[in-house]
């Protein structure tokens, strides 16, 4: 039986097995696939006219990884703009935050942080310290650490007053609820819940976006696979239902991505919008309940600021009041931010809120491959892996764009 071009591709897209491979090994569908993209942004340049911008944004650094790291942005045609969400907690966590991380370093107490939360530069100094490494480099005690578990046992040898950052989305949020839930924190460990919640900070982006009438509008958002794995994919569905976007939750092979893409501008020929999985092979509808449940009894949603953008409605986590012990904020007499003590907090020049939000991209910004580098970032997008300045800085220049352009024959 013969299938055209169109009924091969959504074969996959309504079907998708394990695809592992890069571009290279798979040539032939990505081919195909890039070649059934541009036959659907013909026919959004019929319906929208050619000076339209189709802005599709993804909202995981892993996503953004794989589309820069392997050219996908060099694959799309001129009406297809692929922009960078809210995608690195670690590129959110506020300055005040860090600054009493420092200064609590400096006293004594012990501080148990990730690698790229250890090089984040707060907005100004604390006795002479900008960062987690400054402090250590002062004398302060900072640990680095992969998990919450390595802090535990590491706290449980030496008993003295400890904090863990526990920075991150969803998707470590299970592991902090699960420690505090079965009491497993020696009593001298204190966790400082920074966790960031992904929907609200879409739905404020699109908000954001939605707002500027010189901005073109997200059309399509390519959702968390990460994250998606605990929330579920029914996290999406309000954008989808409220905004009229298609949201797909991909996996973050460049085949997925490109098959994301597809089925966002197949939603937009056809007037839909809906949430679809391409990642079922990690993703389901309703997500990880137990994870669910374990995150609900452990902690609360609250108001919470992220770095350079504000308040955002129910987008952080902390803990419920019958783990007021171990909470860092409570031990330790660490004032929670409000709306009026708050202030912007990104140094001068620095576009990493708007970087955040999609309105700009990192060679927009006067500080970006200058003074701002991955070997000395300034920004906090230029400090995790999974922040779009490092992001670009490692990849965007000397990427796999022509390699691979020209390995499914678009070169």
């Amino acid at each position: 039986m013969q299938y055209s071009q169109e009924q091969y591709i959504n074969s996959f897209l309504n079907n998708v097995k394990i695809i592992e491979d890069s571009f290279r090994r798979n040539v032939g569908l990505s081919k195909l696939t890039v070649s059934y993209i541009k036959k659907l942004s013909e026919e959004l340049y019929r319906r929208y006219g050619k000076e339209s911008k189709l802005k599709i944004m993804d909202f995981c650094g892993t996503h953004e990884y794989t589309i820069t790291r392997f050219g996908i942005r060099s694959l799309m045609p001129d009406n297809i703009d692929l922009v960078a969400g809210p995608g690195c907690p670690v590129c959110v966590t506020p300055s005040y935050y860090i600054e009493n991380a420092v200064k609590l370093a400096l006293e004594g107490i012990t501080i148990y942080s990730y690698g790229d939360v250890y090089r984040l530069r707060s907005q100004k100094p604390v006795s002479g310290a900008y960062s987690l490494a400054d402090a250590r480099a002062l004398g302060g005690d900072v640990k680095i650490v992969t998990s919450i578990v390595e802090a535990i046992k590491d706290a449980e040898k030496h008993g003295n007053d400890s904090i863990f950052l526990g920075i991150g989305f969803e998707t470590v949020a299970p592991g902090y609820a699960n420690v505090l839930l079965k009491k497993l924190l020696p009593r001298n460990l204190k966790i400082l819940s920074l966790v960031k919640l992904t929907p609200p900070a879409m739905f404020y982006s699109i908000d954001i976006l939605h707002e500027k009438p010189l901005e073109s509008s997200i059309v399509g958002v390519i959702a968390p696979g990460h994250v998606s794995t605990i929330t579920g994919a029914k996290a999406w569905a309000p954008v989808a239902e409220n905004y009229g976007i298609p949201v797909v939750v991909a996996g973050f092979e460049p085949i997925d991505v490109l098959l994301a893409i597809a089925e966002i501008l197949k939603q937009l020929v056809r007037c839909e919008a809906k949430v679809v999985i391409e990642y079922t092979r990690a993703v389901s509808w309703h997500g990880d309940l137990k994870a669910q449940v374990a995150i609900h009894k452990a902690f609360k949603s609250v108001d919470d600021v992220w770095r350079g953008i504000g308040y955002i409605p129910k987008s952080g986590l902390r803990p419920r009041e019958n783990f007021e012990y171990f909470d860092a904020f409570s031990y330790f007499g660490i004032k929670e931010l409000t709306p009026s003590d708050w202030r912007y907090d990104l140094l001068p020049g620095c576009r990493c809120a708007e970087i955040t939000l999609g309105k700009a991209k990192p060679t927009s910004c006067p500080l970006f491959m200058k003074i701002c580098r991955p070997e000395k970032p300034i920004g906090p997008c230029m400090v995790s892996d999974e922040g779009t300045c490092s992001i670009w800085a490692r990849f965007g220049v000397d990427s796999l764009a022509s390699d691979i352009a020209r390995d499914v024959g678009l070169r």
